[in-house]
């Protein structure tokens, strides 16, 4: 029987394979995330858009179907209001910007 002779070169030259196959392999996994989470985002966004013009042409349809058959004062002025009051609680919001957190690593502590 033959014994099997490994020289310490060809022991660094495959563990130098298995590294870059590691390294490779983490690479494409990071770049899969990264990918995954921009679609991710991109998708929210439309959503929201769709139903933000949804929700808007709904609003719009109310009132015009109020202001166009003349509702009463109270009812033309509710649906008037309660809209305009739905919007300003949104852009309030939306345009307060309080604090900014930096996204933080895995291990990282706050």
């Amino acid at each position: 029987m033959n014994a099997l002779s490994v020289t310490p070169v060809q022991v660094l030259a495959g563990l130098g394979v298995v590294l870059v196959l590691l390294l490779v392999w983490r690479a494409g996994v990071r770049r899969a995330k990264a990918t995954a989470r921009a679609a991710r985002s991109g998708v929210r966004l439309v959503s929201l858009a769709g139903r933000v013009v949804i929700n808007a042409g709904l609003i719009v349809v109310v009132q015009w179907v109020v202001v166009t058959y003349r509702g009463d004062g109270w009812l033309l002025l509710a649906v008037l209001v309660v809209p305009a009051l739905f919007a300003s609680y949104t852009l309030t919001r939306a345009l307060m910007i309080t604090t900014y957190e930096p996204r933080r690593g895995r291990g990282e502590r706050r």
